[in-house]
């Protein structure tokens, strides 16, 4: 029997963003499918989602765990309250810690565990890192 990958990881877009108005770097335009963005690589997708939690902290003040959360995942559509407590135990964060999105200690392991939540199976973690050392070297470009 052969089963598929999740949706998130067929797409490279293993936080499931969806498709909006912003193009990140690595995005495939148009993308193929119906309601979420495409990435060329897994590192350019994981790119995007440091990409959207910096700019949560940045534009929006959103500064922790649970807030980011209830951002990127209403409750309208997850079970926010059940994946902010994943996403505190499997990254070993507080959910209501200050985090700072420029910190590869903090960050790394929040979004391999938003990749869990997103796609029930753990993160690659050497994607995600990849993802990182892409996010990164733009913000100190300050291109993002």
């Amino acid at each position: 029997m052969k089963t598929s990958k999740p949706r998130g990881l067929r797409n490279n877009n293993p936080g499931n963003i969806r498709k909006n108005n912003i193009v990140y770097q690595g995005e495939v335009v148009p993308s193929k499918d119906e309601a979420f963005k495409q990435f060329t690589t897994m590192a350019y997708g994981y790119r995007a989602m440091f990409t959207v939690l910096y700019t949560y902290q940045k534009k929006h003040g959103i500064n922790t765990i649970a807030d980011a959360i209830v951002r990127y995942a209403p409750a309208i559509e997850n079970h926010t309250t059940a994946y902010i407590d994943a996403v505190s135990e499997w990254s070993g964060v507080p959910a209501t810690s200050h985090i700072t999105t420029t910190n590869a200690d903090v960050m790394i392991p929040i979004v391999a565990a938003m990749s869990r939540v997103e796609n029930g199976i753990p993160a690659v973690m050497s994607d995600v890192e990849a993802g990182w050392k892409l996010f990164i070297q733009d913000y100190r470009a300050h291109i993002l």
